[in-house]
C-alpha cells in the first residue's frame, strides 16, 4: 500500500512509534495520537481518567506537551443510563485539566459495547522529538511504573482481586506520565516509549528492531505491583500476554533463573503503563533521582543496551 508522503512528516508509519509528528516550522512540530478501549475497571469516573491518561501518554513518550483533545465515544444508549457516560467524560476532563490540555470536540456513536478514549494533539520542538530509535551501547533503561495491570484486571473480572490491589492498580493507571516527562526533558534521553498493550518486552522489542545492538534486562529489578506474583502463579494471565510472547519469542532469550511467572509479567499487556526511558549511562542515576524527587518512587533502572546481540533481548534476574 502506497501512503501519502510529505517532507514535513518527521515521524509517520514507516516504523512503529507512539504517535505521528509533523513539522510546522523550525521551532514547532505537532504530535498526533488516538487511543480508546473498553472499560478496565467498574467505576465509570476512573475508567474515564484511565482512558484519558492512556491517550495522553503517547504525547509524553514523544517528548511533547498535550495541548488539545477530542472525545471518542461508543455508548450502548439503550442498555446503559446516560449518567454512566457523564461520569466517564467527567473523569476524562479532569485528566485533561491536570495535563493542561483543552477539550475541543469529539464524536460519539451508538455501540453495543462501551468504548471511550481521546484523539490528542501535542506540541514539541522539532529537535527534541523522542522516538523508539537511537539506542546506544551502554545506555540505561528506566521504567517509571510497575507492571501487572493486565493480570490485575483479569483478577478483578474473576472477583479474585483484593481492594488494596484494585485501588493500587487503578491509581497507577489513572496517573499521568506528565511528571516523568518533565524530569526526562532535563536529561540526555536517546529514546522513549510507553508500556501498553504489547507489554514491557513487546514495546522494548519495538525499540530493538532495526537497531544495531541488543538489550539486557534485569528482571528482578523491574517494578511489579504487590500481589501480582501470586496472581500470575494462579494462572490469572490474560490471553494478550501469550500473544505478546508468541509474537516476540524469537527475539527474547530468558536465562534459566527467570521463573515462568516473571516471564508472564514481562509480557503482560498494560493499560496506561509507565514510560520506558533510554538514557545515557552518565545521566541514568541522576534521572532516576529526579524521578524519585517527583515522588515517582516505583521508577527503576531495569537494563542496559549491549554492544552485541543484534536485535536480541536477553533477560536475566540480576546484572
Amino acid at each position: 500500500m502506497e501512503l501519502p508522503s510529505d517532507p514535513n512528516l518527521i515521524v509517520g508509519l514507516e516504523r512503529a512509534d507512539d504517535a505521528g509528528v509533523y513539522l510546522i516550522n523550525e521551532e514547532l512540530a505537532i504530535i498526533q495520537t488516538v487511543d480508546f478501549f473498553t472499560p478496565v475497571v467498574d467505576d465509570p469516573y476512573y475508567f474515564g481518567q484511565i482512558a484519558a491518561a492512556n491517550a495522553l501518554s503517547d504525547v509524553y513518550a514523544m517528548g511533547g506537551v498535550p495541548k488539545t483533545a477530542m472525545n471518542l465515544v461508543g455508548f450502548p444508549i439503550r442498555q446503559m443510563d446516560i449518567s454512566v457516560l457523564k461520569e466517564i467524560l467527567r473523569g476524562g476532563i479532569e485528566k485533561l485539566k491536570e495535563a493542561g490540555a483543552v477539550l475541543v470536540g469529539g464524536h460519539s456513536v451508538e455501540d453495543n459495547e462501551l468504548k471511550y478514549g481521546l484523539a490528542v494533539t501535542g506540541f514539541v520542538h522539532p529537535k527534541k522529538v523522542l522516538t523508539k530509535r537511537n539506542l546506544r551501547p551502554g545506555d540505561l533503561f528506566i521504567l517509571t511504573k510497575p507492571l501487572g495491570t493486565g493480570i490485575a484486571t483479569t483478577a478483578i473480572k474473576a472477583g479474585l482481586a483484593s481492594h488494596s490491589l484494585i485501588n493500587m492498580v487503578t491509581r497507577s493507571m489513572a496517573a499521568l506520565n506528565k511528571g516523568s516527562a518533565e524530569v526526562m526533558a532535563l536529561f540526555e534521553v536517546h529514546a522513549c516509549t510507553d508500556i501498553t498493550g504489547f507489554g514491557f518486552l513487546g514495546h522494548l522489542a519495538e525499540m530493538v528492531v532495526g537497531a544495531s545492538y541488543g538489550v539486557e534486562i534485569w528482571a528482578q529489578r523491574v517494578p511489579v505491583f504487590d500481589g501480582i506474583e501470586e496472581m500470575a502463579n494462579m494462572g490469572l494471565v490474560p490471553a494478550g500476554a501469550y500473544r505478546n510472547r508468541d509474537f516476540r519469542k524469537e527475539m527474547v532469550e530468558f536465562d534459566t533463573s527467570v521463573p515462568r511467572y516473571l516471564q508472564d509479567i514481562l509480557f503482560d499487556p498494560q493499560t496506561s503503563g509507565g514510560l520506558l526511558i533510554c538514557v545515557s549511562q552518565a545521566h541514568g542515576e541522576a534521572l532516576l533521582e529526579g524521578l524519585h524527587r517527583k515522588a515517582l518512587y516505583d521508577s527503576r533502572i531495569v537494563g542496559r543496551v549491549l554492544g552485541d546481540r543484534v536485535e536480541k533481548i536477553f533477560v536475566r534476574l540480576e546484572p
